[in-house]
C-alpha cells in the first residue's frame, strides 16, 4: 500500500510542526486514521520511514493509545463512560442499553459496520455524568433512553448536535482534526455553563483562592 502525493505532504506538513521528529507518531496515526479507518500496519510502515523510526516504535504507541484501532472502526465511534462518578449515576445502564441496541459489546462494531461501540475508563467530563461521546464529541447527561435516541437518529442520517461542541460529523473528520486541529470549528458550542463552574463559584462565595505562584526563580 501506498498513499498519494497529497497524504505524503500531509504527513510531511505535521512533522515539520515538531523540533523532534518523532513527536509527530500520534497525530500521523490520527492522519493514517483518518484515511483508513484504522491504523493498519502498512500505515505504520510508511510513519515508521518518514520518522526514520522502527517500525516496532510506531507500534508500540499505536498499541498502547487506545484511541487508535486495528479494524475499521465504520462511520461513527461510541464511546460510554462507565468510570466511577458516570457509574454511580447511571453509566453502566446507559452502556447496557447502548450495546443492546447495537448488538455489539466493548470494541465491537454493529452488525451493518455503522457503528463501534466501546466502554470507557473516563472522558474528564465528571461534572456532567453520565457522560457518552460520538466521534469524541460530548453528549452530556445521558440516560438510556436519551443515548438510544441519540443512536437512532445518527442511524436516520438525522442532524445531532453534541453538547458543547459542533454538529456530529463522523469518525473519520474527527480523526482528521486530531490530526490537523485547526478546523474552524473551535466557537462551535455553547460557554462554560453551572455545572462546570460549581467549583469556581463556590470559592469565589467563600472567599477562597489559590496561594499564589512562587516567585521566579524559586524551587
Amino acid at each position: 500500500m501506498s498513499y498519494d502525493e497529497s497524504v505524503m505532504a500531509q504527513m510531511r506538513e505535521i512533522i515539520a510542526r515538531y523540533p523532534n521528529s518523532r513527536s509527530a507518531v500520534m497525530p500521523l496515526l490520527h492522519l493514517v486514521q483518518s484515511i483508513d479507518d484504522e491504523v493498519t500496519p502498512e500505515g505504520m510502515q510508511i510513519i515508521a520511514d518518514e520518522l526514520g523510526l522502527a517500525t516496532a516504535e510506531v507500534t508500540a504507541v499505536a498499541t498502547f493509545y487506545t484511541m487508535y484501532k486495528r479494524r475499521p472502526v465504520g462511520k461513527h465511534h461510541i464511546g460510554v463512560c462507565t468510570n466511577t462518578l458516570c457509574a454511580l449515576l447511571g453509566g453502566d445502564a446507559v452502556y447496557d442499553a447502548v450495546s443492546e441496541c447495537l448488538g455489539a459489546g466493548h470494541d465491537e462494531r454493529d452488525a451493518d459496520g455503522t457503528f463501534w461501540l466501546e466502554r470507557i475508563e473516563c472522558q474528564a467530563a465528571c461534572t456532567h455524568a453520565p457522560v457518552m461521546t460520538v466521534d469524541w464529541e460530548f453528549m452530556d447527561c445521558q440516560t438510556p433512553q436519551s443515548a438510544v435516541e441519540v443512536i437512532d437518529r445518527l442511524a436516520r442520517g438525522e442532524e445531532v448536535v453534541s453538547t458543547r461542541g459542533p454538529v456530529i460529523r463522523d469518525f473519520q473528520a474527527t480523526e482528521r482534526t486530531l490530526a490537523f486541529p485547526v478546523d474552524g470549528l473551535a466557537g462551535e458550542g455553547g460557554e462554560a455553563d453551572s455545572m462546570m463552574l460549581a467549583g469556581l463559584t463556590y470559592a469565589r462565595e467563600h472567599g477562597m483562592s489559590a496561594p499564589a505562584a512562587p516567585s521566579e526563580g524559586r524551587s
